[in-house]
């Protein structure tokens, strides 16, 4: 360890160390807890963020790996004070999570900036902690280190291994079409969701963990470990005891995340067909980081880089078997030749010296570049007239019989209009049709929810129809799965092309083109642009209104346009 600092110059010590009334105060305050002195004068004190909450099932056990975070901050010779953060649940917060990865920002960036705090272990998992705590921590820019909370066991019933969400979508459809029994349901409900721990499918928090550590916010190998395996202890207690020498180091975000790490992030994102949602993060955390990340640059990458990770929804198996299969160091050895390996990551070391050694257990669940899961384009960008600023397909999981289509629209015009007739006997509807769902994105769900994967009309399931095209401004589940154009751009609600589809209007994805067009005249289009009138919205109080009033759109990250930075460079 090369230290830069000495016990002056801690950004703590300007609080303790001073022999003055303010010093005296702030000392006085500790020894109030317990503390002595020498505890936590002269000594880097580290903030441990966790965001453990008794309603949020993905975080449970982070209560206990805060005290393992301690321990190694304790033997590293640092001061542990653990700090609670905006805990966001997947599970229940409504009408979208998506809402308040915004605040956990603001949140974590506060804390640190307003605390005596010299470094940070940021304690998350769950689908939007991961990026909320990520660029909190990007704008205080402490040195800080991250803590994935690890997947959850594989769910089991009936000898079957469960995924979540992505087995939930596929029995929920069988039992819409009278396939599965209730005590069957009964069965799966009590057997999908066996341990602390986040989805164990490769949805939206498994991508982010894996994305934070490509771009080297995490110690290697930390970002699949298992919730309850005993590694994850022994990791807690690494990221305690390495937060401390970081600070010595005074190695920070910005010194980590450069262009070249996001786009490795990008990279590895292809290559373990990662959500859809890691797109609008990784654009989040490029601008708050001063660097502008167009939705092409993900397009351009993923069109050479082949699906690996054989894990649901796209694949086979499931998070466990990631990680024990060799976990995502040996994932990113298969694609060294695709990667800078010059990034510097957290531990001081380059990620081409984290690499060494890696290698593949079992290549039926990381499969090598000779056998992929796909050659390449795991997700594509798509524009065209229905989305001039953009649009996302998750390639890999889409029938690929619908990668050239054309069909009538049959258009909702929010979520509560496609709740009432979606399952109507008089929608008319046939598996040709495009679903359109209007006024579910940023501002007009609000908070763009995961509606995305609209739901398969129960007429339809009944004949054994199982996917279709569907289009909307919203996103989707990292979970989910079918041939669902997501994060269209500009949104409904503000006026964009979306707005403007009516029922029986032709569209056309045309997925190797990569366009998204709508097949209706200008002239008609100029009269309906004419005639619409924008939503009025319910919301106009607190929170929701200050993000009505300054979230930027999906191509732009969702973030507030008060907390970027000014672009300076394009990735």
């Amino acid at each position: 360890m090369t230290s830069k600092k000495k016990p002056e110059n801690l950004r703590s010590y300007s609080w303790f160390g001073p022999d003055t009334m303010r010093g005296f105060s702030h000392r006085s305050r500790m020894m109030q807890v317990g503390y002595r002195r020498e505890d936590f004068t002269g000594k880097p004190v580290i903030a441990i963020v966790n965001t453990w909450s008794e309603i949020n099932p993905c975080h449970t056990h982070l209560r206990e790996r805060a005290e393992a975070v301690k321990r190694g901050v304790w033997q590293a010779g640092g001061f542990p004070v653990e700090i609670p953060a905006f805990s966001i649940t997947e599970t229940y917060m409504k009408p979208s999570p998506m809402l308040y990865r915004n605040l956990l920002a603001m949140d974590t960036e506060e804390a640190l900036r307003s605390l005596p705090i010299d470094g940070a272990v940021l304690m998350g998992g769950c689908d939007k902690t991961t990026p909320g705590l990520l660029m909190g921590a990007i704008s205080a820019n402490l040195p800080a280190i991250y803590l994935p909370a690890g997947p959850m066991l594989r769910g089991n019933w009936n000898g079957q291994p469960l995924g979540s969400g992505t087995d939930v979508w596929k029995f929920w459809a069988e039992r819409c079409a009278g396939n599965v029994s209730d005590e069957d349901w009964n069965g799966i409900e009590s057997g999908i969701a066996r341990s602390p721990g986040f989805c164990m499918t490769m949805g939206t928090a498994s991508t982010m963990t894996a994305l934070s550590e490509a771009l080297g916010m995490t110690v290697p190998g930390a970002s699949s470990i298992p919730a309850v395996d005993s590694n994850h202890v022994r990791l807690a207690i690494d990221c305690g005891g390495r937060i401390v020498e970081m600070v010595w180091e005074d190695l920070k975000p910005r010194d980590i995340l450069t262009p070249l790490a996001l786009r490795n992030a990008i990279t590895v994102d292809m290559a373990i067909g990662g959500s859809t949602n890691a797109i609008i993060h990784l654009v989040a955390l490029a601008r708050r980081l001063g660097f502008d990340l167009p939705l092409r640059v993900f397009d351009e990458i993923s069109r050479h880089v082949p699906v690996l990770a054989n894990i649901r929804p796209s694949g086979t198996f499931l998070m466990e078997d990631f990680y024990y299969a060799g976990g995502l160091r040996a994932l990113m050895a298969e694609i060294r030749d695709l990667l800078n390996l010059d990034c510097i990551t957290v531990n001081g070391k380059s990620l081409g010296e984290n690499l060494q050694g890696a290698r593949v257990v079992n290549s039926e669940v990381i499969r090598s570049r000779e056998a992929p899961l796909m050659e390449s384009g795991g997700t594509a960008i798509l524009y065209g007239s229905l989305a001039p600023d953009g649009a996302v397909i998750k390639t890999v999981a889409a029938d690929p019989r619908f990668w050239q289509h054309t069909g009538p629209a049959v258009v909702f015009t929010d979520f509560k209009d496609m709740e009432e007739r979606i399952d109507r006997e008089d929608l008319i509807v046939d598996e040709n049709s495009v679903l359109v769902l209007q006024n579910a994105g940023p501002l007009g769900g609000p908070g763009m929810p995961e509606w995305g994967m609209l739901p398969i009309p129960k007429k339809l399931l009944q004949r054994g129809v199982r996917d279709m095209v569907r289009i909307s401004d919203a996103r989707m589940s990292g979970t989910a799965y079918g041939t669902c154009v997501l994060h269209v751009s500009p949104e409904s609600y503000i006026g964009g092309p979306l707005a403007l589809v009516r029922d029986g209007d032709n569209i056309t994805l045309d997925i190797p083109s990569r366009k998204l067009d709508l097949l209706v005249p200008e002239q008609e289009l100029e009269r309906r642009r004419s005639e619409w009138i924008r939503p009025v919205p319910k919301e106009q109080r607190g929170y929701l209104a200050l993000y009505r009033e300054r979230v930027t759109q999906a191509d732009k990250g969702c973030d507030f346009d008060f907390l970027l930075d000014a672009a300076e460079s394009q990735i």
